[in-house]
């Protein structure tokens, strides 16, 4: 079901943002760190961890996003069960290995790896009617998800994506042998030919992807954000996606300058 919201109570002042050195993933590795601390100065013993634990679940609280706080909660404690276990040390270059692997340094900046719905945008041409060789580009593809849930709102039209981790760019090749993905940095990449952009990004994203959308798109093309609104710009629709999840959808013209 599409909801059009008006112009006045969509365009909202846009958040604060928090200076690069202290967002995520650095919020959450000091979080850990004062657990750590505070397990360490107390301790070390189970009052402490039980301590430090706590510290982790108030702290967890600053943190919007749901995702996040589960995230932190958890970190401290997991982290203590595997190091009071009979585990071998370099063990715990397993798990970092995969996280380097899938997800390099350089995509921190991006959004985690959260799937699409893969009917999350089924309500999308209702409000956008692209013709059948319209580009549509996910931009930050990931396995995926976002592919398919394009192709399966838009059949007809030629679905592209873009992906900076190696390993997950091969996975979604394979998976979407139908979609045109590339390897490399969704914010080096244009947007100019592009009909509709989606992203499934994170907050701190979006003024970047708002700077993007402005400087390169077309008037007529869309920009379409799952979850998370663009600072400032009035939404042109906010839509239901039967999930939890809301979908924004903007009208490039709409953006201002």
């Amino acid at each position: 079901m599409a909801v059009r919201l008006p112009r006045a109570a969509a365009s909202g002042d846009a958040a604060p943002q928090a200076p690069s050195a202290l967002r995520w993933p650095t919020l959450a590795l000091l979080s850990w760190a004062a657990c750590f601390a505070v397990w360490r100065l107390f301790g070390p013993d189970w009052p402490a961890a039980l301590v430090a634990s706590g510290l982790g679940l108030i702290l967890a609280g600053l943190h919007r996003q749901v995702w996040r706080r589960l995230i932190v909660a958890a970190g401290f404690p997991l982290a203590l069960l595997v190091t009071s276990s009979s585990l071998p040390a370099w063990a715990w270059l397993i798990p970092l290995a995969v996280l380097l692997l899938a997800y390099p340094r350089r995509g921190w900046t991006d959004a985690p790896l959260f799937p699409t719905p893969h009917d999350a945008l089924r309500a999308l041409p209702g409000q956008v009617a692209l013709r059948d060789s319209a580009r549509v580009l996910d931009a930050g593809s990931g396995l995926g998800d976002g592919l398919v849930a394009l192709r399966r709102a838009y059949p007809g039209v030629r679905v592209t994506g873009i992906e900076y981790s190696g390993f997950l760019w091969l996975l979604a090749r394979l998976r979407c042998p139908w979609a045109e993905i590339a390897r490399g940095d969704l914010w080096a990449q244009s947007w100019r030919d592009t009909d509709l952009v989606y992203l499934f990004q994170r907050p701190e994203s979006m003024p970047r992807a708002l700077d993007k959308a402005r400087a390169e798109m077309r008037p007529g093309s869309w920009l379409v954000s799952l979850d998370f609104p663009l600072p400032g710009p009035p939404v042109h629709a906010r839509l239901e996606t039967g999930t939890r999840h809301q979908l924004y959808v903007y009208r490039v013209r709409d953006l201002g300058a």
